[in-house]
């Protein structure tokens, strides 16, 4: 399996964090370089990576995709992202590989279609990182089980979205809550389906103030740290 093209915004010195970063389909990598960067500056010792999808879109020059969105709806979409999701996994181990950064150190950041890829992999039993951040994205199919106990999600959405309507995150974020995932939901007013300063700005605030569930649960353990 071929290792997608990327982009390396950090290098990191002995990255102890890794955050890999996923665009929308018919765009690239280079679409992802302003977060990417916001993410560096809140995160000096990560690596952080900007991915390309492997497939061409069609849909403008230079476009990516991990799946083909012609023709695509309710009922064809679940099998599409099930069977992009192996190379988008390989693409995330094939990083984890480079940085020597592990699943539990590892956060997926996803915009529209590589949101959805993000979230598809939080319903693996284990799943090839601990956090996902999706902005206007949403699941391909609901969670049916718990999530591993090791995930946190965080769903970020414009409420002026037309392409990706926001009903997906609130949708997303009420079967979450039935199943007890840790999670956030957030929806801004006025924003649509982009990469605004204000997602983005809520995205790298996702990093570095939410703490899991699971660290509180377990008391005793000592300073919790970014």
């Amino acid at each position: 399996m071929n290792t997608p093209q990327a982009l390396v915004i950090q290098r990191g010195e002995a990255p102890a964090q890794l955050i890999l970063l996923f665009h929308g389909v018919g765009s690239n990598a280079q679409s992802m370089v302003a977060l990417g960067q916001a993410y560096a500056r809140a995160f000096p010792q990560a690596r952080v990576v900007a991915i390309d999808a492997p497939y061409a879109s069609g849909l403008a020059p230079e476009g990516r995709q991990w799946f083909s969105v012609a023709g695509v709806s309710d009922e064809n979409r679940p099998q599409r992202v099930a069977a992009a999701l192996p190379a988008f996994e390989y693409a995330v181990r094939h990083w984890q590989q480079q940085s020597g950064v592990d699943a539990a150190g590892t956060a997926l950041l996803g915009f529209s279609q590589g949101a959805i890829m993000a979230l598809e992999s939080t319903l693996r039993s284990e799943p090839v990182a601990a956090r996902v951040i999706a902005i206007a994205g949403r699941y391909a199919r609901l969670p049916e089980q718990p999530l591993h106990e090791g995930s946190t999600v965080h769903l970020l959405h414009g409420k002026a979205d037309t392409v990706m309507p926001y009903s997906h995150a609130i949708e997303a974020a009420l079967r979450l809550k039935s199943l007890g995932a840790d999670f956030t939901a957030d929806v801004l007013p006025f924003i649509g389906h982009e990469l605004h300063a204000d997602l983005m700005e809520m995205a790298v605030e996702k990093l570095q103030q939410h703490i899991p569930a699971r660290l509180w649960l377990q008391p005793g353990e000592g300073e919790v740290t970014n």
